[in-house]
């Protein structure tokens, strides 16, 4: 039997490996290898080395790893970076993407505007779904707050009435940043409009032809979406989900408008009749609206009345005064039966066509006569002159687009409107001035005989008499029996001094009369009834708004809110951010420059 060698002769005579004969012994050495390996034959270093030797690869191994992390975390780091800062960016109202990007794309890969407008509809609802959507970011300057209807507004910007159709993206909508956005219109009954293509788009003027018809997916369908929507507010605040939690939303017992449900902020719907409903039928008519408003009025906070459709047959002559009065009287008093604490304030929206002096008087008489709350100035356009210079040569398929029937809206509706606006608040303040009529009810009683109080008891005792006895019937022995067996009056016992059950007090000693009794009466007095001073009809302008300097301007005309529609479609979701940014840098320009109003 073979011996092992001392570990420490090996070390000493590395020569001796290739001596010996195979041994297991030498297999098991950590460093060392059989003889019969060819590397056996390579001397081994000196034991110092040896020991350098076996610590070197545990260094390099950890500076290899370390090195890894290093890389691993650096671009890990990136990446988090990158997406952190692309989301900021992304879902920033502000971000240049939105107006260079987006909106061009949309344009390219969507040839129909109404389908570009259904994909950019279904995109903000995906993405608001999930937390990425686009909002307006930072400290929001409070230098554009107006009041509205008892409301702060954080500012004087909102969105017109056919972006948001079905009431599908009111919560999107307002994280863009107006103060009031416009949902609808609703019809009593779903109704698909008119034939597509429907939408027409003029990109060099930055104009849209529609004539949609009002396609609308009937009240109790944008209630129900409505509805949904404030039960789901209440159980995220904790007022839980059933009937009693969006009761309290909408009482504001979460201190947001109940139809809002956003501090500072206003929704309003616009409800319209359904196309099939004859015109020549006004009561028919009216029964549309209160439908509508029945249904709605409680998730509003402003109810409108469109009666300034250019597509929807006959609708625009609602406007005369008197068929306009007896829909909005009817609107207004539905209105007022809204099963919440704050009733919706109601508006009536009417065209840019009927400008006429009879026209807007006769309208304006309307709106003061019903008790509308105020008026949107502007809807789109049947006129198709005067819109662009005469020498102006459009691009032939534009050319052709702007034949097309519909309402068009687009940039040079601004001078109308800012003209329109003016007339409508000086007639309407005009209004305020006159003394309103008095109601039936009062001109009734002031031309009813009045009791002079101040009349001596016997005479009033004898007129009560001679007034009784022209109502009684005929004395006949029948009636004569029955008035023996029972009193004329039943007077309680408590009152009575004839009964035995009447408490003894010192007063009751002394003689029922009835001087006495008519003298326990109250006075009879003529109640004035109150008289609340009126309050200043409310303007809302829309129609060619397209920067921050045009709505100062329209403001300064007298509305109280400017809206858009058009700039919104071509400016991409960063519009009303940056009409906002405008209108302060405006108002800074004209504190700093003297001699401008």
């Amino acid at each position: 039997m073979i011996r092992p060698p001392p570990l420490t002769f090996l070390r000493c005579h590395p020569h001796v490996l290739s001596r010996l004969p195979p041994s297991p012994y030498l297999a098991r050495l950590p460093h060392l290898h059989h003889p019969s390996c060819p590397i056996v034959s390579t001397p081994l270093p000196h034991a110092a080395h040896v020991r350098h030797a076996s610590t070197s690869p545990p260094i390099a191994a950890d500076a290899s790893s370390l090195v890894t992390r290093l890389k691993n975390l650096f671009l890990g780091t990136t990446i988090s970076l990158a997406l952190v800062f692309g989301y900021l960016y992304v879902t920033d109202v502000r971000a240049g993407i939105h107006q260079w990007a987006v909106v061009p794309s949309l344009r390219w890969i969507y040839d129909d505007a109404e389908e570009a407008h259904e994909v950019g509809t279904a995109s903000l609802k995906g993405l608001y779904k999930w937390g990425l959507h686009p909002r307006e970011r930072g400290d929001v300057p409070r230098n554009l707050e107006v009041e509205v209807f008892g409301h702060t507004l954080s500012n004087p910007i909102g969105t017109s009435a056919g972006i948001d159709k079905h009431a599908e993206i009111p919560d999107p909508l307002f994280a863009l940043g107006p103060s009031i956005i416009e949902i609808g219109g609703a019809t009593p009954y779903p109704q698909d409009g008119n034939p597509k293509p429907r939408v027409f788009r003029l990109p060099s003027q930055k104009g849209l032809i529609n004539r949609y018809g009002l396609n609308s997916e009937g009240a109790d369908n944008v209630a129900m979406r409505l509805r949904q929507r404030v039960r789901e507010y209440a159980y995220a605040n904790g007022f839980g989900i059933d009937e009693e939690a969006e009761q309290s939303v909408l009482d504001g017992k979460a201190g947001v408008p109940g139809g809002s449900l956003t501090s500072g902020r206003l929704m309003a719907v616009q409800v319209a009749k359904n196309k099939f409903t004859p015109d020549e039928d006004i009561e028919a008519v009216k029964a549309d609206y209160v439908y509508c408003v029945e249904a709605l009025a409680r998730y509003a906070d402003i109810i409108v009345v469109n009666v300034s459709s250019p597509n929807t047959p006959g609708l625009r002559g609602l406007q005369r005064v008197e068929p306009l009065t007896n829909i909005l009287t009817g609107v207004v008093e539905a209105a007022k039966k809204a099963k919440k604490r704050v009733k919706p304030a109601v508006m009536v929206k009417v065209s840019p066509d009927e400008d006429s002096d009879e026209q807007v008087r006769g309208i304006c008489d309307a709106v003061w006569e019903s008790g509308v709350d105020g008026v949107i100035v502007g809807n789109t356009t049947k006129r198709r002159h005067d819109l662009l210079p005469a020498d102006y040569n459009l691009p032939a398929r534009e050319a052709a687009t702007l034949l097309e029937q519909g309402g068009y809206s687009g940039p040079q509706l601004f001078e109308g409107t800012v003209a329109l606006t003016k007339r409508y608040r000086r007639l309407l303040d005009e209004g305020m001035d006159q003394t309103p009529k008095e109601p039936a009810s009062t001109k009734a009683i002031d031309d009813a005989p009045q009791q002079d109080p101040n009349k001596d008891v016997s005479s009033r005792i004898k007129e009560t008499v001679e007034r009784d006895a022209k109502n009684l019937k005929p004395d006949t022995p029948e009636a004569h029996a029955e008035s023996k067996s029972q009193p004329l009056i039943q007077i309680p016992p408590r009152n009575n001094p004839f009964s035995s059950d009447r408490p003894s007090t010192s007063a009751s000693t002394s003689a029922f009369s009835a001087d006495t009794h008519i003298n326990q009466l109250p006075p009879i007095t003529q109640s004035e009834p109150s008289k609340e001073p009126p309050k200043r009809k409310v303007i809302f302008a829309t129609g060619g708004i397209q920067n921050g300097k045009q709505a100062l301007e329209v403001l300064e005309a007298g509305a109280s809110v400017a809206q858009v529609y058009t700039a919104l479609v071509y400016g991409g979701v960063g519009c009303i951010a940056r009409m906002k940014d405008e209108m302060r840098e405006e108002m800074k320009r004209r504190r700093k420059e003297p001699g401008i109003p």
